[in-house]
């Protein structure tokens, strides 16, 4: 039985490099649909980011029916916890629909004429920085797709050049995964620790707060300046759609079951109750509504779901690799892990370590959050923000490594607000704190550390021969 679950734990490990393996490569397979049209189908199955981890736990799932029997692939399934996919794809299509976005919309506004800018540009910086620290009281899904949205309409949708169109979409994940730590409920991976330590929303907001609230302004303000005359010639103005406003007695019944449905969280058989109640004032009132973004929503919750699944094969080395950390370690070990795992599945792990201290704890979750915007996988609202995006890039398709790279300069900043408090900072550049920390590390977790920048670097190289091919 032992050599069985070990052989299930390598197999888990295999499938889960190969769905990041995977993620590196849809820019390929969109590619791939557009020039080799007799299959295209199939390249944009597999060129959809939201079908890689679903992809590959269904194979895991076939592997552990035809292993050890359909009973124990159905215990593993009945073991894992989907609460967190479901409410991502309620939060995600409520906080998208008409009512909602019009106040949030108009709130960005009014606070837009009181900032010394052109509208345009004070519109894209508070969408960077004010709707992310409001994820601290809607959610970070919630927050990614106000903000997500408000972007594609601003910036996305004009003819912006590759270079702001990442770059803002490295700052808008990066600064949704930090700007949710306010409060104790709205970011996956200080949810998962808060009741196991009792951390509460007093103890964020002192000890995260003003930490994550000036990285978040930091890198909104620096890109808004970096790139304030390409917004001015290009960013669209808020569309006016006079008619269509929808009253508002419908905007508050709308906000409440959004409030509703954060504060029942933890809860699936509330919020999906919520959830169909919301369905049916949709229908009844078609004319306050635009398409509902179900499918997206949908697309999010697979991915997120076979996240959860993969993820649970991970703990055998994850768990080991955190435990022997000392905390000036864990903080960047934990941010550059998040790069190939979920935040939320990190920090779960480290709680399950007993006997550690405050600063172990602190730099668990600091070192998640900062590095929660290096890939689409590293933060669970990433996924809904991709979607909403994607089609506004060459080939309908998010380049991994682009992406990488645009969120390298505010992870940094990230790293320095949350690490830089207490000096230590210069840790980022001790070789010896770093040659120490991977000669402690095992070869199969190096092989999953390494394998994004390698496959990176080959999606960087197959990126520049397509150019010179042209």
């Amino acid at each position: 039985m032992t050599t069985h679950i070990e052989t299930l734990e390598i197999v888990g490990a295999a499938l889960f490099a190969l769905a990041v393996l995977h993620t590196f490569s849809t820019r390929y397979f969109e590619h791939l649909a557009h020039t080799r049209t007799a299959h295209s189908g199939l390249w944009h199955l597999l060129g959809e980011v939201e079908t890689v981890f679903g992809f590959w736990a269904l194979v895991l799932i076939l592997f552990m029916a035809l292993a050890y029997g359909w009973g124990h692939a159905s215990a593993y399934l009945d073991s894992r916890h989907f609460v967190e996919p479901m409410f991502v794809f309620v939060i995600m299509v409520i906080a998208a629909s008409r009512p909602v976005m019009q106040i949030a919309s108009d709130s960005v506004q009014s606070v837009g004429r009181l900032l010394p800018a052109q509208p345009a540009i004070a519109g894209y910086f508070l969408s960077l920085s004010l709707v992310p620290l409001l994820g601290s009281l809607i959610t970070e899904p919630a927050a990614m797709t106000l903000a997500a949205l408000m972007l594609r309409d601003r910036i996305f949708a004009t003819d912006a050049s590759s270079r702001l169109k990442y770059a803002t979409l490295g700052v808008l994940f990066v600064n949704v995964s930090i700007g949710g730590v306010l409060t104790n409920f709205a970011a996956p991976p200080v949810l998962m620790v808060a009741a196991t330590w009792g951390w509460t929303s007093g103890f964020m907001l002192s000890t995260f707060g003003a930490k994550a609230a000036l990285a978040v302004i930091i890198n909104a303000l620096v890109l808004t300046l970096l790139f304030r005359r390409e917004l001015s010639a290009r960013a669209a103005p808020p569309v006016q759609r006079p008619e269509a406003r929808v009253p508002a007695a419908f905007v508050a019944l709308n906000l409440a079951i959004l409030a509703a449905v954060v504060s029942t969280n933890h809860l699936p058989e509330a919020f999906m109750g919520l959830f169909l109640l919301f369905l049916g004032l949709a229908e009844a009132y078609r004319r306050h509504h635009d398409r509902l973004i179900l499918r997206e929503g949908l697309m999010v919750a697979f991915f997120l779901a076979g996240l959860v699944v993969l993820g649970g094969q991970q703990r055998w080395w994850l768990q080991d690799v955190i435990s022997r950390l000392d905390e000036s370690t864990l903080f960047y070990a934990a941010a550059a892990l998040t790069a190939i795992t979920d935040n939320a599945a990190l920090t779960y792990l480290g709680s399950l370590v007993q006997g550690v201290s405050d600063e172990y704890k602190y730099s668990l979750v600091a070192g998640a959050v900062a590095g929660g915007g290096l890939t689409v996988i590293a933060n669970a609202p990433n996924p809904a923000g991709f979607a909403i995006l994607k089609d506004n890039f060459e080939d309908q398709s998010i380049n991994a490594f682009g992406l990488f790279i645009a969120a390298m300069p505010p992870t940094l900043v990230a790293i320095v607000c949350f690490r830089g408090y207490k000096g230590q900072v210069g840790e980022i550049v001790d070789w010896d704190l770093w040659s120490q920390w991977f000669a402690s590390l095992d070869r199969s977790f190096l092989f999953l550390l390494i394998l994004p920048f390698v496959v990176a670097a080959v999606g960087l190289w197959a990126e520049f021969s397509r150019r010179d091919d042209k």
